[in-house]
């Protein structure tokens, strides 16, 4: 029998992390499919849906869940009703869903209202915001654990998740950085119009508990970093509430030394990592793919908080400018030792291992509290 597995993803950096596994669960005889919806489908952040249509061989079903500004609750309540709908039609064996975004949050509840298996990928982590909660949430109403560290199994343990559903693997992301981009730094460049050979890269997102003051904070940063004289590939922020200040800045600054994306290829991107001279901003990369690859990163602000485990990251707030100035000055093209900590780059064929092992679908879907002795 042919197992269908169901992907769930709404974002440029989910897909990055989800897509490796399900390429290896193609590569294994099972059926995958993409349920696709969030940022993807907004022009205004690259129209990424593209990007799952490439995957040869996956069915991609597209759902609309958010106009722009509509808050989470709202995002989270259509989400939840068009999931409900289409695996209502097409019963996946197993519902996949990847850390703590709201969409995540939608499929791992209607998942477990309908008694589907449903397998949650980097769950286990800490960091800042609300981000956190959603991302336990999606561990609780979960029936599997995907996990990048022994740290992260340990947490979910914690929450009363019997040892048996939790599978270290490491981060899927890591698998791309780990074998070659396929193209070349001048590829790249050619493609996005890139001018310059030493640039920084930055990527800095709303915190959804800080909105008053997100506009501010971008302004200090991006206001520190163009007064560095330096020149910055720039990737366009989420579509958490906040976007819109952190686009305002973004709209200020100066078209010769800040080359802007609202997304970009995923080879690309981390090609351009494996060549950068550091990482500015709040994204997960900075503190998880910079590390693996031994680039030096600057994290900004609470997003990321309690997540770094790497010397190669220094951390500081949007406003401190001395801070800032001195990693440009400090760590600027320096190399560091790779960073292990979330993997070695096999995280896909680890999973598509579990999921060819019968026990793996004798599990019971019946929640027991597990206490740790």
């Amino acid at each position: 029998m042919t197992r269908s597995i169901l992907f769930l993803t709404g974002t440029r950096a989910d897909f990055g992390k989800l897509e490796p596994l399900a390429a290896a669960l193609q590569a294994a005889d099972f059926s995958v499919s993409y349920f696709v919806t969030g940022m993807h489908m907004l022009d205004r952040y690259g129209l990424t849906k593209i990007e799952v249509h490439r995957q040869h061989g996956a069915t991609v079903h597209e759902f609309l869940n958010q106009r722009p500004d509509d808050p989470q609750d709202i995002i989270l309540a259509k989400t939840v009703v068009g999931f409900s709908d289409y695996v209502t039609e097409t019963r996946p064996d197993l519902v996949v869903v990847h850390g703590d975004r709201i969409e995540a949050l939608a499929g791992a509840l209607v998942a477990a209202t309908n008694y589907i298996p449903c397998a949650h990928i980097e769950g286990g982590e800490v960091s800042g915001t609300i981000d956190e909660i959603f991302r336990h949430c999606n561990t609780k109403l979960s029936s599997h654990h995907f996990v990048s560290s022994e740290d992260a199994k340990r947490r979910i343990m914690a929450m009363g998740e019997p040892e048996g559903s939790i599978h270290v693997i490491g981060s899927p992301e890591l698998d791309f950085h780990a074998a070659p981009s396929g193209v070349t730094l001048e590829d790249v460049k050619a493609r996005y119009e890139i001018p310059f050979d030493d640039f920084g890269l930055v990527t800095f997102h709303p915190v959804t508990s800080e909105q008053e003051t997100i506009g501010a904070q971008a302004h200090a940063l991006f206001s520190e970093l163009e007064a560095s004289g330096r020149n910055f590939v720039v990737i366009a922020p989420n579509n958490d509430p906040g976007s819109t200040a952190i686009f305002a800045e973004l709209d200020t600054l100066p078209t010769d030394r800040f080359r802007q994306f609202p997304s970009m290829r995923f080879n690309h991107f981390s090609e351009l990592m494996k060549t950068a001279a550091c990482m500015i901003g709040n994204s997960s990369a900075g503190v998880r793919e910079a590390p693996f690859l031994g680039l030096p990163s600057l994290d900004i602000g609470t997003r990321q908080t309690n997540r770094a485990q790497s010397g190669s990251v220094v951390t500081c707030a949007a406003d401190d400018r001395a801070a800032i100035s001195d990693f440009l000055t400090t760590q600027w093209g320096q190399r560091h030792a790779p960073h292990t900590g979330f993997g070695e780059g096999r995280a896909a064929d680890r999973f598509a291992e579990i999921l060819q092992d019968p026990d793996f679908w004798d599990q019971t879907l019946q929640k027991a509290f597990h206490d740790i002795d």
